[in-house]
């Protein structure tokens, strides 16, 4: 085989790993757009490496995207970045491959909002040991190759990460999607009327609301944490105005969707997405709303949407 047929045959290996390197950054960073950078500077590693003397291509692949991935959490940016208080995961619209695997409930969870921000609280080893184990069921002795550790490290790593995620998280098991549908419909339906009393009934006692602000502008994230206050937040959040309008570019339809396996409503407006709400049900109530709007934060799910079969939605015109 000459050198531009063998380049192409590494070129196609590496291809036919991509999506599963794409999601493990993804889980690792929180962000799309860092997951495709980290995920083409692998490419370049691999193309720089001599290539004969890799012996299995996804191990040797895997350790040097989870490597790069925990350089990038490591780095004085990413630092100031998640801790001024104004960092969000990147939305992803169900289907996108960035979100797999998606076989057991660990895997789903393990990529979705709420777990991707209690994340944030453990040490980039720790993050790195958790998704291997529970979203890629690597062994501890893999892990230990992978991250330069000892089994025992990885097994403690691990134990500490389950303890903090264990410690944040709210509710249990998954939500029967027709049943978040229509917890869903009925806030948006409270939220668009304006009833206080019904949206405050619709969530739990501890509630809690999380946004980025209007057009993604707040510098740093605004927090609601009582259901009174977030339904008052709401409400005047959901009443379209002139002002409003101007801003979004128009008056925006409404749609229902999944994201990162939660139920959210999504503001479309042509093929843009220009703001989505997330939320996490438990118990029948909602526990967390999370309201999405830089455009950063958008692009890829704008992408994913643009692909998406047209549905009917919520509201024609907001």
């Amino acid at each position: 085989m000459d050198s531009t047929a063998t380049d192409r045959f590494d070129t196609s290996r590496f291809e036919a790993g991509r999506s599963r390197l794409a999601s493990l950054a993804y889980r690792l960073l929180g962000s799309a757009t860092d997951a495709e950078d980290a995920v083409q500077d692998a490419f370049l590693h691999w193309q720089a490496a001599d290539r004969q003397r890799i012996k299995v291509p996804e191990a040797w692949l895997t350790k040097v995207v989870t490597n790069l991935c925990l350089d990038r959490l490591r780095s004085a940016q990413a630092r100031r970045e998640r801790t001024a208080g104004a960092w969000l995961p990147e939305p992803l619209l169900d289907g996108d491959a960035m979100l797999g695997p998606a076989d057991t409930f660990e895997q789903r969870e393990s990529v979705s909002l709420a777990v991707l921000m209690l994340m944030e609280r453990l040490s980039p080893l720790e993050r790195a040991v958790y998704v291997l184990r529970e979203a890629f069921s690597y062994s501890h002795a893999e892990i230990a190759e992978i991250l330069d550790i000892t089994e025992s490290a990885s097994q403690q790593h691990l134990h500490r990460a389950r303890r903090r995620i264990t410690a944040g998280r709210r509710g249990g098991g998954e939500v029967d999607p027709a049943s978040a549908r229509r917890i869903v419909e009925e806030f948006l339906a409270a939220a668009s009327s304006g009833r206080t009393e019904r949206l405050v009934a619709l969530l739990t006692d501890d509630a809690t609301a999380i946004s980025d602000g209007v057009a993604g502008l707040a510098e740093k994230l605004l927090r609601y944490d009582t259901p009174r206050r977030i339904a008052a937040v709401v409400r005047a959040g959901f009443k379209p105005t002139p002002a409003k309008r101007r801003l979004a570019g128009g008056s925006p339809a409404v749609h229902y969707a999944l994201v990162n396996g939660a139920p959210a409503i999504l503001f479309v407006l042509g093929d843009q997405i220009i703001g989505a709400v997330t939320f996490d049900i438990a118990d029948g109530k909602i526990a967390t709303i999370r309201g999405i709007a830089a455009p950063t934060r958008l692009l890829r799910l704008t992408e994913a949407w643009r692909q998406h079969g047209p549905d009917t939605p919520l509201i024609t015109q907001w």
